[in-house]
């Protein structure tokens, strides 16, 4: 009971902490509209990313859609992980000081800036800790069961995001390189590996059908953001991650050589070489291996429980919890949007400082990228309502963006019933409803957008013209156009049709 309601306290700890990690000023992140729209759209796959999350976008929209809902679930995933944690601490015979400091590791860590989003990276955390601890279970019980759990928590985790593949790829060498082998010999394995594919099939059968986009989604992310990224930073930002108790870690690879009952789990020695060596190879972002340490901090907080147990060393047992929050907090005050976006200005050079303020395109900027990403979006989804307002009683009207973030916002933000922002851009080629003769286009454009005379789009309509621009400097998409294309002298239908197939055919090469 009394072990219960410390793991409660520490759940509601990290419930409530991350609401406090970021300002009301902000809005939404560009990616978590994209997932929010796909709910609308359920399918077994999507262009850049599996299916669960938009399982979850679906109950976010039946519970009303709101802001608080949109926080909740990365929060409740985060709040998970640290709970099975609890539980693979127990398995590994510590106590309620390896449980507590573990869960201080998590609760006051980076991970805390991961739950701020609803993308999948949550989740992913959450998927590749229930697969290392069913695997722990399995070593210690020998009870098929749990390797039919390893392949039910990989499944799952695979149709939230591929990432999870890479701790398989550091596991199956660790069962083949040590005692554990005998898990490969087991006949439940191929059980538990057919479980695995029925799960994954569904989504794998999506990618074959529609020409297999991830392929194509990889090569785009390693041309436009993965070739800013260099190997020394993703080795810095994982001594970040958890920089208050990045001891945890080595703590959990000595344990694994000298302390005797970690000896039958070496095979978690092993992987976690083999699993970061992948991503430094691939030159992987940072948090791409956030997955990887929740486990290696429960073997190291056990590990160190058994050390300061006895003598003068336990006093050192309150620091190290202490130690945790002493380093989070001056961090999470520059790491975490908790200023408003203007007063965040005045730590510019400390993000540069930290890296913070370098983007995808490999410069730095003013404020960090994704506090950048999380403004603007209404007032670009004003302008576009008023815009479409305007036009719409002289027919069909379409609004059509320039990226999956646009659109996205401005069909979370929309006050027009039925309105339904599209875009050329990510999953929303195959949503353009091709149903309606368009008269008149409501174009949301970029600020790099190379053509603001739109003398593309000048012989196909009657009138066009700019009717508004965002004037926001702190955000990514500051100097967004809105323009009104009014009176279709062509068949806009025709063009949408020849441009999503252009767009399909793209992801598909």
């Amino acid at each position: 009971m009394k072990n219960t309601v410390i793991l409660l306290l520490f759940v509601i700890i990290k419930m409530v902490l991350q609401f406090f990690l970021i300002n009301p000023g902000y809005e939404l992140h560009r990616d978590e509209y994209l997932h929010l729209d796909q709910a609308h759209h359920l399918a077994w796959g999507y262009l850049s990313v599996p299916p669960v999350t938009s399982w979850f976008a679906w109950i976010i929209n039946i519970l009303g859609n709101d802001v608080f809902w949109v926080r909740f679930f990365p929060t409740l995933f985060g709040a998970l992980t640290i709970v099975v944690i609890w539980h693979v601490i127990k398995e590994l015979k510590g106590g309620y000081y390896a449980q507590i400091l573990a869960a201080t590791a998590l609760i006051f860590s980076a991970m805390a800036r991961i739950n701020l989003l609803f993308q999948p990276n949550s989740f992913d955390i959450l998927a590749w800790t229930f697969v290392c601890f069913a695997l722990i279970k399995h070593i210690n019980t020998q009870q098929n069961r749990w390797l039919y759990l390893m392949a039910l928590g990989f499944g799952i985790g695979f149709l939230n995001k591929y990432n999870i593949v890479f701790l398989m790829a550091g596991i199956v060498p660790g069962l083949l390189l040590t005692r554990n082998r005998s898990i490969l010999a087991n006949g439940n394995i191929i059980g538990a590996a057919i479980i695995a594919l029925i799960i994954i099939a569904p989504n794998l059968a999506w990618q074959y059908n529609n020409n297999w986009p991830v392929v194509h989604h990889m090569a785009e992310l390693k041309e436009t953001q993965l070739v800013n990224v260099n190997r020394t930073d993703f080795i810095k930002e994982q001594v970040l991650f958890f920089i208050g108790t990045i001891y945890l870690i080595p703590a959990a690879l000595i344990g694994f050589l000298a302390y005797l009952p970690f000896k039958k789990y070496r095979v978690f020695f092993v992987s976690f070489f083999i699993v970061l060596g992948i991503f430094i190879g691939l030159k992987a972002k940072g948090y791409y291996a956030m997955g990887l340490y929740p486990v290696y901090i429960a073997f190291g907080s056990t590990y160190l429980e058994k050390l300061l147990q006895t003598g003068k060393k336990r006093f050192i047992k309150p620091v190290l919890v202490i130690l945790a929050l002493g380093f989070f907090v001056p961090i999470a005050l520059v790491a975490f949007p908790v200023y408003s976006p203007k007063d965040s200005l005045f730590l510019s050079e400390k993000y540069k400082e930290m890296g913070l303020s370098r983007w995808e395109d490999g410069k730095d900027h003013a404020l960090p990228q994704d506090f950048a990403d999380m403004q603007g979006w209404k007032a670009i989804t004003e302008l576009t309502d008023n815009a479409y307002n305007q036009v719409a009683a002289t027919g069909n009207t379409l609004v059509l963006c320039d990226n999956y973030g646009q659109a996205g916002a401005i069909n979370y933000y929309t006050s027009i019933p039925g309105l339904q922002a599209v875009t050329m851009n990510a999953d929303y080629v195959n949503w353009i409803d091709l149903s309606k003769k368009y008269a008149n286009v409501i174009l949301v454009q970029e600020a790099s957008d190379d053509d603001p005379e739109r003398k593309k789009e000048q012989p196909l309509f009657e009138s066009v013209r700019l009717f508004g621009y965002l004037k926001n400097p702190l955000a990514r998409e500051n100097n967004t156009k809105i323009y009104v294309l009014q009176g279709a002298k062509v068949n806009i239908n025709t063009l949408l049709k020849a441009d999503i197939t252009d767009e399909r055919n793209l992801w598909s090469n």
